[in-house]
């Protein structure tokens, strides 16, 4: 195995977090907003350096609300739909709401990183999330390391056949954290021999309002914690709320029984898919040491005001080894 890693990088979540972390009064000649642009690229210098990955990928939200999960909780991201459902166009995909200034932001990243020549990635009825599970799961040559600000990715965390490892944006990037499964373990309280599909089962008891997941009432995260920590796995606590000779406690037993219709619908909905119909927008995944298109990239660097932001990213791609 080459210890050089596969690098996947959630790219909502990263453009997003640069969109509100990096001044609006960053501008293009032309007057337009770039702080969104100009943080992005930052960040994937910082990484790339930090890093030192073989292969990188920015993975897209093609679909930031699939209808299969609406389908199977509707509360599911309801809260983050920029408009009410139109019952005269019910085939209609929501449109999530996005700052005015950061939708154009986007379309200016993804034409640099295609000057660039480095891969993006997305996938039909699939967030990012998705495209990134997909990834990794498939991945039997590097190390991975998933990039996001997102804790639902906590749940791929694995050590074989190939080490998955996320480094979690939540408090930004100077100060983001590694987590493996022993880290997962430690910080959440579930078992570390399953420490990764464990999250994701803690996440579906204590619920995500962030995500418009409910989860079940009156069990939070350090009662799930607890429970996953006693018997091991969800299908295993559903066992015993099921037996009544188990010892789980009678209002554990009750909550969870209560739950079992929601519990049934909410884990594909929770579970990040890890079969997804990824598709590439380049041939290869390997980092370009220098840009495809040279010349389209100094034009949009130009048009961008972003000159400064390309340099160090071509400065971070000149050390990494040829």
């Amino acid at each position: 195995m080459n210890d050089a890693p596969l690098l996947l990088l959630d790219g909502a979540s990263m453009w997003f977090r640069s969109y509100f972390g990096v001044p609006s009064s960053i501008t293009a000649p032309d007057g337009r907003p770039v702080n969104a642009l100009r943080g992005f690229l930052d960040a994937v210098a910082t990484l790339i350096t930090r890093e030192r990955p073989q292969r990188l990928v920015v993975c897209r939200d093609d679909d930031w609300r699939p209808q299969w999960r609406v389908d199977l909780v509707p509360s599911y991201k309801a809260h983050r739909v920029a408009f009410p459902a139109d019952p005269a166009t019910p085939d209609e995909p929501d449109v999530e709401e996005v700052p005015d200034e950061l939708t154009p932001q986007v379309d200016m990243i993804m034409e640099i990183l295609d000057a660039f020549g480095i891969a993006t990635a997305g996938a039909p009825q699939a967030e990012a999330d998705d495209v990134l599970g997909t990834l990794a799961e498939r991945e039997r040559h590097h190390p991975v390391v998933v990039v996001s600000g997102d804790r639902d990715l906590l749940q791929l965390v694995r050590d074989e056949p190939v080490p998955v490892r996320v480094l979690y944006l939540g408090r930004g990037l100077a100060k983001a954290v590694t987590y493996g499964p022993d880290e997962v373990a430690q910080t959440y309280g579930v078992p570390v021999e399953r420490a990764g599909p464990a999250y994701a089962e803690l996440a579906l008891l204590r619920g995500d309002p962030s995500d418009g997941l409910p989860g079940v009432a009156g069990i939070g995260e350090k009662t799930a914690a607890t429970l996953l920590g006693q018997h091991g796995s969800l299908e295993r606590i559903l066992a015993a709320a099921a037996d009544p000779a188990s010892k789980l406690a009678k209002a554990h037993r009750t909550k969870l029984r209560a739950a079992e219709d929601y519990i049934a619908r909410a884990e594909p909905v929770v579970r990040v898919a890890t079969d997804a119909e990824v598709t590439m927008s380049t041939t290869t995944d390997v980092l370009p040491l220098v840009a495809a298109h040279p010349r389209r990239v100094a034009e949009l660097a130009q048009r961008y005001g972003v000159s400064s932001s390309i340099g160090r990213l071509q400065k971070a791609l000149d050390g990494l080894p040829g």
